[in-house]
């Protein structure tokens, strides 16, 4: 699965004024609809304060953090998967995606056209909602109609890996027929693998993100309520954020005037922040830290990675000739004070090649090339 999150919805949602402010990239942003085509790219350096209270111990001379990678997509419109509004090539666009931040629009506001010229949040996530499973529904017929040939070949373990893909798929057309996305569907473990290879859109994780405006945000809406409703409803996530305030925000120059901006309205990060963090999550991403004088470095692996693969993220050489990883939690490091504290403490790990690397975790590698 793809390391990276794509922004949809429908067009006038806020998409491209929140993509700006996430990453400092300017995507066109206009009050008419298809004013995004080609899909803009954009790296989110993800906030972590313990990166930066690693920072301040060690005083390294640069300090990197993780990262999160956002694609703005261009909004979808009803008739999406059959082409209206360029949705052919929208779609395909979503397909390339690790997940889905889908953005909801959840104020109102007379000078920013809606396409449907009303707003209504759960209305407006049904439609993007169907036109998803309808373009899996015709992805899946195709692969239907292929699987029916191979079942004709001669080799049992083709066969069986078509048959588990076919009952698979069984389960979940209906489904798409009714407008639900894939990943709501219950497979077996064996059935959710066999289907990966349709590449449907609505197997991918969703995150709800609610747009709402500076009211909404202090006080909340029924608009905001519906977003979470539906949420809630298949098992997710929702955020709430002002795509204007955080586009503000973005334009201040220091993290001084940030933090004062935040205070103002009773907030610990901004809502961007939030949607970063939920969509590393999401994605199942998880973090390791190296430190030193040279370099503190956040470092992302999959959540359930082993100590060789997180070395080789750093350098494919690494895990080639890794020996073992020297470990210890970045959260005694702040109990505790020190490296040498670590150490007497009895805290510093030698660890093998079977050792899943957990989120939080300091690591220094030792290999042989």
């Amino acid at each position: 699965m793809p390391l990276n999150c794509g922004i949809v919805g429908l067009p006038n949602v806020g998409k491209s004024t929140i993509f700006s402010a996430l990453t400092s990239v300017k995507a066109e942003a206009a009050n008419y609809p298809f004013c995004t085509i080609d899909p803009n790219v954009g790296i989110v350096p993800l906030p972590d304060a313990r990166l930066a209270r690693l920072s301040a111990m060690f005083r390294p001379k640069k300090t990197i953090p993780a990262v999160v990678e956002f694609i703005d997509i261009a909004g979808l419109v009803k008739g999406a998967s059959k082409g209206e509004g360029r949705g052919n090539q929208f779609l395909s666009h979503i397909r390339e995606v690790g997940m889905i931040a889908h953005v909801v629009r959840c104020f109102d506001d007379p000078d920013v056209i809606h396409v449907a010229n009303r707003v209504d949040p759960a209305d407006d996530i049904e439609v993007i909602h169907t036109e998803l499973a309808l373009a899996d529904l015709e992805t899946v017929d195709k692969r239907l109609e292929k699987l029916q040939k191979q079942l004709k070949v001669q080799d049992p373990l083709i066969k069986k890996e078509t048959e588990r893909e076919l009952s698979a798929l069984a389960k979940i057309r209906p489904a798409l027929e009714e407008g639900r996305a894939a990943r709501t569907v219950a497979l077996e473990p064996d059935e959710a693998e066999a289907v990966k290879k349709s590449f449907l859109i609505t197997m991918k994780k969703e995150l709800l993100v609610c747009n709402t405006d500076e009211a909404g945000i202090k006080a909340g809406n029924a608009h905001i309520e519906a977003v979470r409703r539906a949420a809630a409803a298949e098992g997710s996530e929702a955020v709430v954020i002002c795509g204007k305030f955080e586009a503000e925000l973005a334009d201040l120059s220091s993290d001084e005037e940030r933090a004062e901006f935040l205070a103002e309205l009773g907030l610990a990060e901004s809502g961007l922040a939030t949607l970063a963090h939920a969509a590393y999550r999401i994605l199942g991403l998880r973090t390791f830290f190296t430190a030193g004088e040279d370099e503190c470095r956040a470092w992302t692996i999959r959540a359930g990675d082993k100590a060789p693969q997180a070395a080789g993220v750093i350098h494919s050489d690494f895990e080639k000739g890794f020996i073992k990883a020297e470990v210890y939690h970045v959260e005694d490091l702040f109990a505790l004070g020190s490296e040498k504290a670590i150490r007497e403490a009895g805290k510093l790990r030698q660890e093998g090649r079977e050792y899943v690397v957990a989120d939080g975790d300091v690591m220094f590698f030792k290999f042989n090339v």
